[in-house]
């Protein structure tokens, strides 16, 4: 059986370096915005609402964050259709800087693996 794009991509990012690697979940707080580069390289965007219980020196804490995630190129672009506000979402990839027009300097996660966690189909897991 020939392995899946997911188990294919899985592997390759496992001999990525492994200095800056990131996997989040959380909700969508919006539908993406999906927009082309000027190469015609489709760049989607979407805030997630991570909160979680954690512990930390032996002590439980609330550990919540919103953070904004960009889906570069072609590959993970049929997951990004399917999103929606309020989608639960485990997101895998890097972190990185991005700047706005103010100069703002702001961290965000550019995704690599992207899965859709609370569908009504028989596939809970839509990956690339």
């Amino acid at each position: 059986m020939k392995p899946s794009l997911t188990t294919a991509r899985r592997k390759s990012l496992k001999s990525e370096s492994d200095d800056n690697r990131v996997v989040l979940e959380g909700l969508l707080t919006r539908r993406p915005d999906t927009r082309e580069n000027p190469a015609g390289i489709p760049i989607s965007r979407f805030t997630l609402r991570h909160e979680s219980q954690q512990v930390e020196a032996g002590l439980k804490r609330q550990a919540v964050c919103t953070i904004n995630v960009v889906v570069a190129g072609t590959e993970l672009q049929n997951v990004v259709r399917q999103l929606q506000e309020g989608s639960r979402v485990r997101v895998a990839g890097f972190l990185s800087r991005a700047d706005n027009r103010q100069g703002e300097y702001r961290i965000v996660i550019h995704a690599r693996l992207l899965d859709l966690l609370n569908t009504n189909s028989s596939d809970e897991q839509h990956k690339q």
